[in-house]
């Protein structure tokens, strides 16, 4: 068995700590190459239990960054904050009353200011394509889409 088992421990722990872990991890290790080394010395004679140790511990650490390399870091449960980023239940009404009044406020103008209007906002035509589209200038589809936005954002107003 080792005889100065703290001072072995405290070598064993800066050698993982030189390689980048952290002090939590580098204890973990340590503790596991402990009961490794114990359980080992059942069955087996150890000639220099401080060099197992040390062997042991590094070879868990190499271990353990290779599982975190091919499957990610593992998460505790207690560590995980949960955020719920749907729309609050006010928010969801508000935005279908919205939709609603939109809709509303769409079909109050006439079908050609419509038709043209939603071919650039949703359907995303450049003016040019919805001139050739309709045979109309590119003059007269801007004077429409203003129109329309103009119109739509009066009678949204207050919503």
């Amino acid at each position: 068995m080792i005889k100065d088992l703290s001072s072995a421990f405290s070598r064993v722990r800066a050698a993982l700590m030189r390689r980048g872990r952290s002090t939590h991890d580098a204890d973990d290790l340590v503790q596991e190459a402990w009961v490794r080394l114990a359980c080992y010395e059942r069955d087996q004679v150890v000639d220099k239990p401080e060099a197992f140790l040390m062997r042991t511990a590094l070879n868990l650490s190499i271990d353990a960054h290779r599982t975190r390399v091919c499957h990610g870091e593992e998460v505790l449960l207690e560590e995980v904050v949960l955020l719920d980023v749907a729309p609050g239940t006010e928010a969801i009404v508000l935005a279908r009353e919205r939709m609603a009044r939109l809709s509303q406020c769409l079909g109050r103008l006439n079908d050609k200011t419509r038709e043209i209007f939603l071919s650039y906002r949703v359907d995303g035509l450049t003016y040019r394509e919805i001139a050739q589209h309709h045979g109309l200038s590119i003059s007269t589809v801007e004077k429409h889409i203003a129109k329309a936005t103009l119109q739509l954002t009066t009678w949204m107003e207050g919503w």
